[in-house]
């Protein structure tokens, strides 16, 4: 599935007045791409997130997925959030199974279908443990396998590794990286680590301070599966992380004349 936002600019209405969060963003996912997009707190990359996702809509311009308009949410765009939005009264395997279920899958396609998710994600092991007994790195692991469950074309991440410690985070990047070239999904990755982007997206796109809009591109050459301590990794991440401190310095300079 491919994405696309034209024109958009996103305002949010609260008591302290109006905030203007991203202002003329143009961009195009193609289907299969995955996508990362860096920059500072508050620069809009969660609301570019949700009005892809349909959570939210644009106050200027439109939002596609394979050109239709987005007009709210759908089960082929999934958003996974940095914590896992879990069920802890259910089960691992439950968790995988109430999505399926919902979608009108009988029992026993559903508990084959959790059951393969699992083991994808490395969780067969625990399909009876309560959520609360598993790590950090299991639950985003239970979270994408529930995400999955419902074969959606396009995954929306949200800063998923960012509250986990470095080696859990490197296992996963690898996961993510294998399971993507797997099933060729459209993925949309926020991060805040530029190192983490190069490792995980085709492309990495820089965003402003806010009003958040899109000010740089880097397209990432490197060989999959890629490691974040690898000498390209490092190389390209230490340029993007340039890039991304002269457009700082640029705003800060705009914004005080």
């Amino acid at each position: 599935m491919n994405l696309e936002l034209r024109g958009v600019r996103k305002v949010h209405h609260g008591r302290g007045g109006a905030v203007t969060a991203l202002e003329n963003i143009d961009l195009r996912v193609g289907s299969g791409e995955f996508v990362c997009l860096v920059g500072p707190s508050g620069c809009g990359k969660t609301t570019l997130l949700n009005l892809l996702a349909g959570l939210e809509s644009p106050s200027e311009g439109e939002v596609y997925a394979d050109d239709k308009i987005v007009c709210g949410p759908d089960p082929s765009r999934v958003l996974i959030f940095q914590e896992a939005a879990l069920f802890p009264w259910l089960t691992v395997q439950a968790n995988v199974e109430f999505g399926l279920k919902m979608n009108g899958a009988s029992p026993q396609t559903a508990e084959c279908q959790a059951e393969r998710l699992l083991r994808i994600a490395h969780l067969d092991q625990f399909s009876r443990a309560w959520v609360h007994e598993l790590s950090g790195g299991m639950k985003q692991r239970l979270a994408l396998a529930r995400a999955l469950a419902v074969e959606p074309a396009v995954l929306l991440m949200d800063e998923p590794f960012g509250a986990l410690d470095a080696i859990t985070r490197d296992l996963l990047h690898r996961e993510l990286q294998e399971l993507w070239m797997k099933t060729g999904k459209t993925v949309v990755f926020v991060t805040h680590n530029v190192r983490e982007a190069v490792v995980l997206g085709d492309r990495v796109l820089v965003m402003s301070p806010r009003p958040g809009r899109l000010v740089a591109e880097h397209c990432v050459d490197l060989p999959r599966p890629r490691q974040i301590e690898d000498v390209g990794t490092v190389n390209l991440a230490r340029r993007i992380l340039a890039d991304l401190h002269l457009k700082e310095e640029a705003h800060v300079l705009r914004a005080s004349r």
